[in-house]
């Protein structure tokens, strides 16, 4: 009879296994003569190649009057250039079986691109014909700035979606751009057009801040010969330099914000402060102490919240890292009548990370997984080519991933209280719930977490 009963089933968790070895793929690094960085990376067996134009400043660099317009301006990149209409530019990617779109996010914007290796150059080709060509023409910028608008307005009915809306806004400073999503909200939304969506894009399309990253099965002198022929008259009338950003916290004190929905069964909840940048020397350390806390499906939230008590189906908790510091977060949606007991359990566990030294055993699960999981995110080379993306939205040298694995590895306990301790304030924290207001006001109030404000959208 097994240990689990007699039905086969195992009496322990089985134990985690040895790492095996991994190495980053290696990349190197070049310049063309428009100015722009390559960045190749050589990935045999990977017929598939991914390419990306990474240009510095997303919606992070935009002016406070035309909050929204880098999104705006990534989605209608590919809506029609001098050569090509927007249906015209779709055939022709599709018969090079390759997929070609752009995205902005807060720290850059990004022309990516996969295709077979062997219909590569003119993949290219039709990249840099967007890079260089784009038209934006007037009424596909209109049809998406009213699909963001109709979008925002989906937001406002979707409890999670309302709850980050208003939490950025109650933990930065207001101007701030990350005081609102990175699409913008409607006053900024609603006036944008393609005049501002051109200027935008000509501001960040400067080749000496951009980068190029190639990855798959391809050959570096190849590559570059093409790219140098595609982006060889490239250049920039105005170059724009990088743009500080407002990062500040807005939390002097611990305070509620309670937006009301009436009748909700349930009271969605996010609690915390500014974070951290993801340029800082304890990172690895950050990132273990995030997983222990709220990163992993048995972190301290999820057993104390979901396990021990039952309030809710999940909790985490995260540091969303940018160039600037990105929000820190504890998210969950527990039961109406559990409100208040829950915001206490999960202020318990923020204080009791500072105040005691963690387990070994979750110390060495939380870094088991981190280390664990790292491989995996890199299969494919459009991965590989957003993780070196990635490296230079963030200013990180070249051997940051490849270091990555052995400094997670050497993380200590006392290292975990020691970014606790500095990277986690309950005693400075948002309280932000959507629920009915009527069903919980009372009891957030007789918990005195402190002021309690009540939002009642229009």
């Amino acid at each position: 009879m097994s240990a689990g009963g007699g039905l086969g089933v195992p009496g322990r968790r089985p134990a985690a296994g040895t790492p095996r070895p991994y190495h980053f793929p290696v990349f190197r690094r070049r310049r063309l003569a428009c100015g722009a960085a390559l960045l190749t990376a050589p990935v045999p067996g990977r017929p598939l190649v991914s390419a990306r134009l990474i240009l510095e400043g997303g919606a992070a660099a935009e002016r406070a009057e035309v909050g929204g317009v880098s999104v705006l301006a990534a989605q209608a990149l590919t809506e029609g250039t001098e050569r090509y209409s927007a249906i015209e530019l779709i055939e022709a990617t599709e018969r090079l079986g390759a997929d070609l779109h752009a995205e902005a996010g807060w720290d850059g914007l990004s022309i990516g691109l996969a295709v077979p290796v062997a219909r590569l150059e003119p993949a290219l080709a039709l990249l840099a014909e967007v890079a260089l060509r784009p038209v934006f023409p007037e009424s596909e910028v209109a049809r998406l700035r009213d699909e963001r608008l109709a979008d925002l307005m989906q937001a406002r009915a979707e409890p999670r979606r309302l709850a980050e809306l208003h939490f950025l806004a109650a933990i930065y400073r207001e101007g701030s751009p990350y005081a609102r999503p990175v699409g913008g909200l409607e006053p900024t939304v609603g006036r944008l057009d393609r005049a501002a969506v051109a200027a935008r894009f000509a501001a960040a399309a400067d080749p000496a801040r951009a980068t190029l990253v190639v990855a798959g099965e391809v050959e570096e002198e190849a590559v570059a010969e093409t790219l140098e022929r595609l982006f060889g008259d490239w250049h920039t009338a105005a170059p724009v330099g990088a743009v500080p950003v407002d990062d500040r916290d807005s939390v002097e004190r611990t305070f509620v914000r309670l937006v009301d929905r009436p009748g909700s069964v349930q009271s969605e909840l996010r609690i915390g402060h500014v974070g951290v940048p993801r340029r800082i020397a304890d990172f690895h350390a950050t990132a273990v102490t995030g997983a222990i806390l709220g990163g992993l499906f048995r972190s301290r939230l999820q057993l104390k919240l979901r396990e021990e008590k039952g309030y809710t189906y999940g909790a985490s908790a995260s540091f969303d890292f940018r160039r600037a510091a990105g929000p820190f977060t504890v998210r969950t949606a527990v039961r109406t009548d559990a409100t208040a007991p829950a915001i206490a359990d999960t202020l318990a566990e923020l204080e009791r990370i500072r105040d005691e030294p963690v387990q070994a055993e979750e110390l060495a699960a939380a870094r088991d997984f981190l280390v664990g999981v790292f491989p995996l995110r890199f299969e494919t080379p459009g991965a590989i080519a957003a993780a070196i993306g990635g490296l230079v939205v963030h200013g990180l040298p070249d051997d940051e991933l490849e270091r990555y694995r052995p400094a997670v590895s050497a993380v200590t306990a006392e290292q975990v209280q020691q970014v606790a301790r500095a990277r986690i304030h309950p005693d400075r924290v948002a309280i932000l719930v959507v629920g009915d207001a009527d069903a919980v006001d009372a009891d957030l109030r007789a918990a005195g977490f402190g002021d309690v404000q009540v939002v009642r959208e229009a």
